[in-house]
């Protein structure tokens, strides 16, 4: 049997990104549309209703109109976009934050694939909350890089211009209006009483992404040391796949430095803690492309296809 595919939005880097890792995979059946017809409404319509899977691909208002197309109980939606990461009707994307996130990407017709900054901060702060470690109220704070790739073709265009200004050499801030769209998922998944202080760089580099949430000890929920967060994230994500979290070293790797493109082309994510007795830094090291975005949005459809989780992807 083979499942029917469609990717709506497949022209964007995300699309591209999950297209390219269908290449060998002969259980699929890629549905697709000739240029000329991507944004006909009609043309996609029967593409989305004659799928298994349909993946969105598409800004947020695109993939909210995509989603009114659909007209059966049979198709399932995998959203990349941020239009429905905080609706209660749909499965949020991170089958490892607990039993009843897989459950529901299982069971859900409808799937909301996380914002690649909010797939490391959950990665990092969901298990520390929900485990009484960190309190709700605590005043986060995430800083974060990110490769251009995940600035849409405007950004990448922009990067690689051989004629760009001296300006995209440098790490650049941006949202500094804290306005950014992943905050209301990171509040509202962890169970955050605010949304965190966010500061997000994009760099001249293609894919790779850092998030790191810093911690003052002397206001947590109790006295802990670095190395016991680190059994308590290595315990909680003990066996799975996606998530591994790093051992543990004071000053975080053997070098003391740690890139953002470490994991470029990989699919899952590593979980990086150090620190002293006062202040504890962690940080999740991930591919914006992989387990930010297309590779979590295959690692979702294989979970709802009832297939391994990891088939055709780089882990």
């Amino acid at each position: 049997m083979k499942y029917k595919i469609f990717i709506d939005g497949k022209e964007g880097t995300t699309g591209l990104q999950i297209f390219d890792r269908f290449k060998n995979r002969s259980d699929l059946e890629l549905i697709t549309l000739p240029d000329e017809l991507r944004k006909d409404i009609n043309a996609r319509k029967k593409c989305i209703n004659s799928s298994d899977i349909t993946f969105l691909c598409l800004p947020d208002e695109a993939s909210i109109e995509a989603v009114s197309l659909l007209s059966n109980n049979h198709t399932k939606i995998i959203d990349a976009s941020t239009a429905h990461r905080t609706l209660s009707n749909w499965a949020y994307g991170f089958p490892e934050l607990g039993i009843e996130f897989r459950n529901k990407i299982k069971n859900n017709q409808l799937v909301a694939v996380p914002g690649c900054y909010a797939s490391g901060f959950q990665a990092i702060v969901y298990p520390l909350v929900k485990l009484g470690i960190v309190p709700f109220d605590y005043p986060f704070s995430v800083n974060a890089i990110s490769g251009y790739s995940g600035a849409g073709k405007k950004g990448i265009s922009q990067y690689e211009n051989s004629e760009r200004e001296n300006e995209f050499d440098a790490p650049r801030l941006y949202a500094m209006g804290q306005m950014h769209k992943h905050l209301k998922e990171m509040k509202l998944i962890s169970g955050l009483k605010e949304e965190p202080l966010f500061n997000p760089y994009v760099c001249d580099f293609y894919e790779g992404m850092l998030v790191t949430v810093p911690f003052y000890v002397d206001k947590l929920n109790k006295k802990i040391t670095p190395k016991e967060i680190h059994e308590i994230l290595f315990n909680y994500y003990k066996g799975q796949k996606f998530i591994k979290v790093m051992p543990f070293l004071e000053k975080g790797t053997e070098t003391g430095f740690l890139s953002a493109n470490h994991l470029a082309g990989k699919d899952y994510l590593e979980i990086y803690v150090s620190g002293n007795e006062n202040r504890i830094s962690i940080t999740s090291c991930l591919d914006n492309l992989g387990k930010g975005a297309s590779g979590a949005a295959i690692e979702c459809m294989n979970i709802m296809l009832g297939i391994e989780d990891d088939f055709g992807l780089n882990i």
